[in-house]
């Protein structure tokens, strides 16, 4: 076999260099072919460079992007670049160059990289975020979301980056740490702007009854969003005309509230300074709570702290009982309406609440012992009044909530997990946010006409100590006109955050370049929804969440022709180091795909990614499974060796037709791993057979396709008879004969007085007295029959073979 011709360091530039003078790879809009929209999560241009996560995420559309070009279809497998956010500002501060530079030399360096792997991206429709072509509409959406009023600014604590001086979303500070520099974050009071994503959770909701989502993605976006059904009660402040609203999932425990629980933060506090004794004390207890982060009061395993709020009382509204108040960390403002009532006979963080402050617990809901721990589960309603002998929690929740209307001290409800999206960074490199402030009115747009609202030019992109962007010190940017009035007026000198640009980059590869719109309403008819959208499952409650937030409200204004923009999201699985731990700089094992490239080529990389395991789970890379890869190619191309002009063997036939079938059906279902395996046994069957015809072997070379392009390509181009498809990458997909997919030969147990004692191989049409000669053949069958009397033969075609001897 002469595997020498296989040189890729030739083969994959020239390949490359083919498919794009003969552009394959452009979208064509409004193409009478069928669509197909294949989407990655573009990537954030590090001075790091691609690694092997990158390869693994792009590699499942970009293999089923190339056979859907096979399949015929019209297809848009775009690129980009989210470049603006912290990351880069660090360096340029760190390394006193402006982000602009570091940004571009990072796309060239990301651009050349892709190029090497092969993806099949078409590069007319490259976007980056950081550029005012792409932000002004990025700035022209939030100005509509800012007409719509889903933008509002609010005092309230933020998640504060001290490190770097930035304040984040609580998606962006998950578990109490930064997601950029993972420095421990602390709660700071700041004047915030939000985009009021909680408008939408509902449509976030049923909106993913429309859509094809892995279950575990689905959960994660329903879980988050935390829809909950229940009751919204007003409980009086004993001695004052003062209520005190709280929301409770279970209304139906109303009796059983001994005591009341605010935030430390909570406004109700200061109103009534001057009626708490141990106001002081309240205070030191704010400051120790500034120093947690929300992760941190929120959890719930941790030790209990609180204090009792001496000089307000509250008031019990279905029994009239006075209960006292006390104020814990665990409870947030910002978090429903900042107090909640307590039942501690019913939940085991007010049980062990109320154990460590000597509060009383009364049952309402028999079924535990509640001197022990809270009980949790239903039962009959007990010491409940008018809900007594109720045993339905769906019953006794309903008559309270009437009782509540009718005497208007609550009202049924439906309350959120989800907090509104705090949609502004205090750093340089981002979106100005296209805001006024006017000292006559208020808040005012930049007219739609100004934008794009420049980034100015700076050195010095140092934040201020006080949290301040560092744009707030260029007057020259500050400071403007009103466009309502024409007074003095200020500009807003907050940036958006990273997300802003995803949140909608998916609508601009539509139409990339236009310089009017943020896309031709046309093209974004015809493109979309996006068909298929692969990505990391650590966005799924950040980007994911946000993207669907800004598509359906584009959709309610008219914007776009859908609701929801991903008609089917994947993710893909961790690549792990060699070590089987996550790879980072730190620990030393992390693998650079350009050296794979450089030592064993573009497919081997390509294909190993995919055959390494499952692609929505996590593997470790194996240096000797990529070697494994290799040879598996080399053999491919040894494959013009055996070529014969006339037919394949017989046996290959079924062979051919099982595989094209099992690939076909395994890259729909991310199988990728199966297909390339099929494909493996599928070579091994050709060379057993010794011989391939012309016409098979481009059939494998089509299957293999998507996987190796560069190798299939320059093979296909070594057997194609003239007249043929120029190029394997847009030639017709295989298809196969579901009749020839089944075995000629199969195999069929035998069983000697209905005990299975062999099995054998006969043809699938095989005639009773052949399949019982080849049963008596065998040496196992015919030590059970021998010298004992043959009573009834049976025979069960493609099912078993019996023998009933005496």
């Amino acid at each position: 076999m002469n595997t020498m011709r296989y040189d890729f360091k030739k083969i994959e530039p020239k390949w490359q260099k083919k498919w794009e003078d003969a552009g394959l790879f452009k979208a064509v809009d409004f193409s009478e072919k069928p669509k197909f929209y294949g989407l990655v999560e573009f990537p954030y241009p590090s001075g790091a460079g691609m690694h092997v996560g990158h390869i693994k995420a792009y590699s499942s559309i970009e293999v089923v992007s190339r056979k859907r070009r096979m399949q015929g279809y019209n297809v848009l497998f775009p690129i980009g670049f989210d470049a603006f956010g912290l990351p880069t500002e660090n360096y340029a501060i760190k390394t006193n160059t402006h982000p602009r530079i570091i940004t571009d030399k990072n796309i060239e360096k990301f651009s050349n990289q892709l190029r090497r792997v092969g993806f099949s991206f078409d590069w007319d429709r490259v976007i980056d975020t950081s550029r005012e072509d792409y932000y002004k509409w990025t700035q022209w959406i939030f100005r509509k979301l800012f007409d719509h009023g889903l933008v509002f600014r609010d005092k309230t604590l933020v998640n504060y980056c001290p490190s770097c001086k930035v304040v984040l979303s609580n998606e962006d500070s998950q578990g109490g740490k930064c997601d950029i520099c993972h420095s421990d974050v602390i709660q700071l009071p700041k004047d915030v702007w939000y985009l009021k994503i909680t408008e939408y959770a509902d449509k976030l909701l049923t909106g993913l009854d429309t859509v094809d989502y892995p279950e575990n993605i689905r959960m994660q976006e329903v879980n988050w969003i935390g829809k909950s059904t229940g009751a919204f009660v007003d409980f009086t402040l004993k001695g004052i005309d003062e209520k005190l609203e709280i929301y409770t999932t279970r209304p139906d425990t109303l009796f059983g509230v001994t005591f009341m629980v605010m935030a430390p933060e909570h406004p109700l506090i200061d109103k009534y300074a001057d009626r708490i004794s141990n106001m002081d004390a309240i205070q030191g207890y704010r400051d120790e709570c500034a120093k947690k982060t929300e992760f941190e009061r929120t959890q719930l395993v941790k030790d209990k702290t609180g204090l009792k709020i001496e000089g307000l009382e509250a008031v019990n509204p279905v029994n009239g009982e006075t209960i006292p108040i006390f104020i814990a960390d665990y409870v947030m403002m910002g978090y429903g309406t900042g107090a909640i009532m307590a039942v501690p006979a019913h939940d085991q963080r007010d049980w062990e609440f109320a154990t460590k402050f000597g509060v009383p617990i009364i049952e309402v809901i028999k079924g535990g012992d509640i001197s022990k721990e809270a009980y949790t589960g239903d039962g009959e309603m007990v010491n409940s009044g008018y809900l007594n002998g109720l045993t339905n929690k769906k019953d006794s929740i309903a008559k309270i909530i009437g009782v509540l209307e009718e005497q208007g001290i609550g009202h049924a409800g439906i309350q959120f997990k989800m907090k509104d999206w705090a949609f502004n960074r205090q750093r340089y490199w981002g979106e100005p946010i296209p805001l006024i402030h006017c000292p006559k009115c208020g808040v005012v747009g930049v007219p739609y006409e100004e934008l794009p609202l420049r980034l100015p030019d700076v050195e010095d992109f140092e934040p201020g100590e006080d949290g301040q962007s560092p744009l707030a010190k260029i007057d020259s940017f500050v400071n403007c006109t009103c466009p309502k009035c024409g007074g003095p007026a200020k500009r807003e000198t907050d940036t958006m955050p990273q997300w802003a640009g995803s949140s909608w980059y998916f609508l601009r590869y539509v139409d990339a370049n236009n310089d009017k719109v943020f896309a031709d309403r046309k093209k974004i008819d015809y493109w979309m929804p996006v068909d298929w959208y692969n990505g990391g499952m650590e966005h799924v409650t950040r980007h994911l969440i946000y993207s669907r937030f800004w598509h359906h409200f584009l959709y309610d204004i008219g914007e776009v022709n859908t609701s929801e923009p991903y008609m089917k999201r994947s993710a893909q699985g961790l690549i792990l180091g060699p070590d089987g731990d996550k790879m980072s700089k730190s620990k030393g094992n992390v693998v650079d795909p350009l050296d794979i490239v450089e030592q064993y080529g573009a497919d081997t990389l390509r294909v190993y990614v995919l055959f390494m395991g499952d692609y929505a789970s996590a593997a470790p890379w194996s240096d000797s499974s990529v070697k494994g890869c290799r040879r598996f190619l080399e053999r491919v191309a040894g494959l013009t060796e055996i070529l014969t002009d006339g037919a394949s063997p017989r046996e290959l036939e079924t062979a051919m037709h099982k595989t094209i079938k099992k690939v076909s059906e395994d890259i729909e279902a991310q199988k990728f791993n199966t297909a390339i395996a099929a494909l493996m046994t599928l070579l091994n069957d050709i060379y057993k057979a010794g011989s391939i015809s012309k016409a098979d072997l481009i059939t494998f070379l089509k299957l293999l396709s998507p996987f190796a392009p560069h190798l299939t390509e320059e093979l296909y181009e070594s057997v194609r008879e003239d007249g043929a498809e120029e190029y394997l990458t847009v030639s017709a997909w295989p298809t196969f004969d579901p009749a020839k997919t089944v075995d000629d030969l199969i195999e069929v147990g035998v069983q000697v007085n209905g005990k299975v004692r062999a099995a054998v191989q006969i043809a699938r049409d095989a005639d009773k007295d052949t399949a019982l000669a080849a049963a008596r053949a065998n040496e196992r069958v015919a030590s059970f029959i021998e010298g004992k009397t043959l009573i009834k033969e049976i025979f069960v075609p493609g099912k078993i073979i019996n023998f009933v001897v005496k």
